[in-house]
């Protein structure tokens, strides 16, 4: 039991290493994997400092197996993957949130050349150095870009207070092996957590990564489904909605709007304001049917509505619509709807809605036209035209 009791501290090395190992290759695969998916050069940089990462622990594992001597007491090149492979890794958080103006690329560049600087020097100079010139050097560097990162990269992305904590453990980390390397002791209970601190940082990297990227598959999604202008859903998507919906034979109702003299509005005023335009009445339709159904971008200044809700009346929707867009912004719609019946499809239904608002487009604007309406008075039309004196 003494022996086990005594072993035990000594394997907090290599336990803690084995999981960080574990943690980057999970990322460098995921990073990846959507590199290939989105060609984001956030993912490659990140990538490459999970591979510095993964090469730097299995140094670590191979030291702590008692197979060489601790390489971070004999040599300079752990430091030199630990610090390189911290600085590309903060540097790809970044770029997850933030393009990169070219003029910055520099920095990265100087700073490695600074690191290959220093592990080249002690070797081509005439004179030997001390090993400890060089292990001060690299841990100022440490220091400094913790700072820089801290001061930096948490306001600039969209998970401030989750990764300043990552970085704060990091930074207890460096702290914490930094005093231990320089000779200083620390109580057993403090010295056997030193280990597990990069596995905490690398462990909301990881979470700050994978929310980053639904985030990202989210915004993709939405832009495939969504009119980039209005915020609405566009034509492809709303017709695939009212399919499904006919399909299932629900009574819903299709709202067809034309914004009245949008062309005018456009040669007179210009394209800047009649977007805002379109805008303003794509928010009215929004809130409109906001609980009731969905809406879209048909296309040009045709934007349409589907009513879903059984116990909501599409006329009363529609003259909603119409009033609010009269009242609140400098245009007037005219508007059409038409209710599903027996036997009618979805882009027959969006035909019908479609023909209810040309009648109102052309017999006043402004106005709201239901298509069983036409098609009641259609034959009382034709009687009177057949009844009248030549």
């Amino acid at each position: 039991m003494s022996y086990q009791a005594a072993s035990w501290p000594s394997l907090l090395p290599l336990i803690a290493a084995v999981c960080s190992l574990c943690i980057a290759l999970m990322m460098l695969m995921m990073c990846l994997f959507m590199y290939t998916k989105q060609r984001k050069k956030a993912y490659i940089y990140m990538a490459a400092a999970f591979f510095f990462i993964m090469t730097y622990e299995g140094l670590n594992i191979h030291s702590a197996l008692g197979t060489a001597p601790a390489l971070g007491a004999t040599s300079a090149t752990p430091y030199a993957l630990q610090l390189f492979s911290f600085a590309l890794l903060n540097t790809a958080v970044l770029l997850l949130y933030r393009r990169m103006k070219k003029r910055h690329f520099w920095m990265p560049l100087l700073f490695t050349l600074a690191i290959l600087a220093l592990l080249i020097l002690p070797a081509v100079l005439p004179f030997p150095v001390d090993p400890l010139w060089q292990k001060v050097s690299f841990d100022l560097m440490h220091g400094a870009v913790i700072v820089l990162c801290l001061l930096r990269i948490p306001k600039k992305i969209g998970q401030p207070v989750k990764y300043t904590i990552g970085l704060l453990t990091y930074a207890v980390w460096a702290a914490m092996k930094t005093a231990s390397g320089y000779g200083l002791t620390m109580p057993p209970a403090l010295n056997n957590t030193v280990p597990f601190l990069p596995v905490v940082f690398y462990a909301i990297v990881f979470f700050v990564l994978f929310r980053r990227i639904v985030e990202l598959m989210q915004s993709i999604y939405r832009s495939s489904i969504t009119d980039g202008l209005t915020g609405l859903y566009n034509r492809k998507h709303f017709t695939k909605h009212l399919e499904q919906y006919v399909e299932q034979q629900l009574k819903i109702a299709v709202i067809f709007c034309d914004i009245d003299n949008f062309k005018k509005l456009n040669d007179t005023q210009g394209h800047a304001k009649a977007d805002e335009v379109l805008q303003q009445v794509a928010a009215i339709m929004q809130e409109e049917l906001d609980g009731l159904g969905l809406t879209g971008r048909y296309g040009g200044e045709e934007l349409v509505a589907l009513v879903v809700d059984r116990k909501v009346k599409p006329a009363q929707v529609a003259e909603s619509i119409r009033a609010r867009v009269a009242s609140e912004t400098i245009v007037t719609i005219s508007v059409g709807f038409s209710v599903l019946r027996q036997g009618v499809q979805g882009d027959e239904l969006m035909k019908q809605a479609d023909q209810a608002m040309y009648r109102s487009k052309t017999t006043g604007k402004n106005k709201v036209t239901d298509y069983r309406s036409m098609k009641e008075a259609s034959p009382k039309s034709k009687e009177a035209a057949a009844g009248s004196p030549a």
